[in-house]
């Protein structure tokens, strides 16, 4: 249903959660909750026609692009305070992504925009093209690749350890500790304790070995010489009480982890399937990742994402009562302590501000994208990070022969339906 265009759209949803929770409160959330992960193109299509601003028992969902956008941009309302119980316990510490508008948030957000400026861009994008031409070149003779497990997840666990500085580990060991986290801060809605207790025991080996790099580069004098991210971080020297200790260092480091590796590879995988579903969008992307200036197939690759994004909601607590979208038909008072939704996989559908939805149009304006959020926790990291993604498509699109297999191999295997684990394509002349 994810590639279902917006006009089939499948009215009843709405009759249906009513039934339901007409029944049992809990009952309408829990079908929601399923719609949210196979049918969420049609849902949010009947939602932003008929109830923008759906309040449920367990939280509220908003579709509307403007209505999504006050949500995110505000902050001080709407708060990431929900995700401070899971993700501090876990590096050990508190964490500038759960803070909102705190002197620590502040400070590290602006310290960490620093360290991933845009002047790296070219830097990245060479080190992913390095990175995907070995893995491309294996893979070519046996005419298949695994997206997931062969190109995008060698990549960025590549990006993590030679620009991030997070050294050391397996990208095996990367990738348990990141999913283990990133699982219990996204996916745990029910709070499992063993999903929980996971989160915290690889947190707790993550951290150990990010404060053990730490100690061994400041003994050998290795921040010196060395050019990531860690490296930069070690070797910046602040006056007074913006100084900051190694403790801080290391948490801001496991945080460009646990922000990065699930979202790239999942973005990666979910955006090359759009492109490859569109033979003629497929063609135009490729004549465009040939030309020597990338802005036109970049441009490629964010519409494509558009159309199913890795990250289709944001969570938000409302701090305190607010009145949204104040002043329009879709006015709704949002109750202190609400667990808000907002649905920015939505919001890029809603024709009031994004034109033609359903047509695929590269010569959208930057601010129709949502990618990387929006307002004061917009990613810090945008420009490298959109680097890695961009260059790892335009790479694998540069090889002739690019396709989509048949099922079951052609299709994206997921962890908790949410994770892609394994999506093979076809390269060469191979219809293997």
């Amino acid at each position: 249903m994810g590639d279902a265009p917006q006009h089939l759209t499948a009215d009843g949803y709405l009759d249906r959660y009513e039934a339901a929770a007409e029944r049992d409160p809990m009952r309408g959330p829990a079908l929601l909750a399923g719609w949210l992960r196979t049918e969420w193109r049609p849902l949010f299509a009947e939602l932003r026609a008929r109830r923008p601003i759906l309040r449920t028992p367990a939280f509220t969902l908003v579709t509307r692009f403007p209505d999504v956008t006050e949500v995110l941009q505000n902050g001080d309302i709407f708060t990431v305070s929900g995700y401070a119980s899971r993700l501090d316990p876990a590096v050990g510490g508190p964490v500038m992504l759960t803070r909102d508008g705190t002197p620590l948030n502040w400070r590290e957000k602006g310290l960490m925009q620093v360290m991933l400026p845009p002047e790296d861009v070219p830097r990245v994008r060479a080190l992913v093209a390095r990175t995907a031409d070995r893995a491309l070149d294996a893979a070519e003779p046996r005419g298949r690749i695994d997206l997931v497990g062969e190109l995008a997840r060698p990549v960025c666990t590549t990006v993590c350890a030679e620009y991030f500085g997070f050294s050391g580990p397996t990208p095996e060991t990367l990738a348990r500790w990141s999913r283990a986290i990133i699982t219990d801060l996204t996916a745990n809605l029910a709070g499992d304790p063993e999903i929980h207790a996971a989160s915290l025991a690889a947190g707790r080996e993550m951290m150990d070995h990010l404060r053990g790099v730490a100690a061994e580069r400041r003994a050998d004098g290795g921040a010196a010489h060395r050019q990531d991210v860690f490296a930069r971080l070690l070797g910046t020297v602040l006056p007074g009480e913006l100084a900051w200790d190694d403790d801080r260092i290391v948490i801001n480091v496991a945080g460009l982890l646990l922000g990065f590796l699930e979202n790239a590879v999942g973005s990666t995988t979910h955006l090359v399937r759009q492109l490859l579903l569109r033979p003629e969008v497929h063609r135009a992307a490729v004549r465009a990742a040939n030309e020597p200036d990338t802005t036109e197939f970049d441009r490629h690759v964010w519409e494509a994402l558009r159309f199913d994004p890795f990250l289709k909601m944001i969570s938000r607590v409302c701090a305190r009562e607010h009145v949204l979208a104040a002043g329009t038909p879709r006015e709704t008072v949002v109750p202190a302590g609400t667990l808000v939704l907002a649905a920015v996989a939505s919001a890029m559908f809603d024709e009031t501000a994004v034109p033609e939805p359903d047509r695929f149009r590269t010569d959208r304006p930057p601010h129709t994208r949502l990618h990387f959020g929006h307002g004061p926790h917009a990613c810090v990291g945008v420009h490298p990070g959109a680097a890695v993604i961009s260059e790892t498509v335009r790479r694998l699109l540069l090889r002739p022969g690019l396709r989509l297999l048949d099922p079951p191999d052609g299709t994206v295997v997921r962890d908790r339906d949410v994770f892609p684990d394994r999506f093979w394509l076809g390269l060469g002349g191979d219809e293997r």
